[in-house]
């Protein structure tokens, strides 16, 4: 299982991911944490991506991920990170650790991290 940061479902969703990371998502169930879901919302209501979030390719999506409702001891995670970034990643790296799953992301920020969980 992997868990997705907003920027590789939006990349799916756009035909933009890369060759590694198609192979890495080749034949693995997927995962995000409930606050992509929200970051959408909001890229989509401030116009930096132009996305239909009830188009029948999200909706088709929906039911194969695996969605991590944010729990007090990912909260608490959050907190005890090695880097600081806006809370939306801050929440999804926090939930790789909980939850022991690999992060697929490209934020440079969590990719330097030592403690998140990274799909390589």
């Amino acid at each position: 299982m992997l868990n997705l940061d907003t920027n590789i479902i939006i990349a799916g969703l756009n035909d933009e991911l890369t060759k590694r990371e198609f192979e890495l998502l080749d034949d693995e169930s997927i995962a995000i944490s409930d606050i992509v879901l929200w970051e959408i919302s909001k890229l989509i209501q401030r116009k930096r991506i132009v996305f239909d979030i009830e188009s029948a390719a999200f909706k088709r999506l929906l039911p194969r991920l695996t969605v991590f409702p944010i729990t007090l001891e990912i909260a608490l995670q959050s907190t005890k990170l090695d880097f600081h970034s806006d809370p939306a990643d801050e929440i999804i790296a926090a939930t790789s650790i909980v939850e022991r799953i690999p992060l697929l992301t490209r934020d440079r920020k969590i990719l330097k991290s030592g403690i998140v969980p990274l799909a390589t």
